[in-house]
């Protein structure tokens, strides 16, 4: 199955255009370059599991938005093409929510 990158909007805003400000695995800090609302990311697992993910091609780059998998800690949280969020590691449906939500 095809995936893409994750997308995220901003929390405060709804912009899309985010940035994730740390690196892989510290914590999932995220910035919204229209209003500096900060944020971090978590998933929640939906009960199911998906076969066969394919991870984004071309892979994200490393200031793109991410999510770590609850279920197996990977950050390799991605979107299908019918808008649901998954783990192209371990094939778990996700939810992605927000934490930590800081105005600027």
């Amino acid at each position: 199955m095809i995936t893409r990158p994750l997308r995220l909007a901003c929390p405060t805003c709804g912009g899309l255009d985010i940035v994730y400000s740390c690196e892989p695995r510290c914590c999932f800090n995220h910035v919204c370059a229209a209003c500096r609302t900060t944020f971090q990311t978590a998933t929640t697992y939906l009960g199911e599991k998906l076969r066969d993910l394919e991870p984004p091609q071309p892979a994200p780059e490393s200031t793109e938005p991410s999510a770590p998998c609850c279920e197996c800690r990977e950050v390799a949280v991605c979107t299908l093409a019918d808008g649901r969020r998954a783990c192209s590691e371990c094939g778990a449906l996700l939810a992605v929510h927000y934490e930590d939500i800081a105005p600027a």
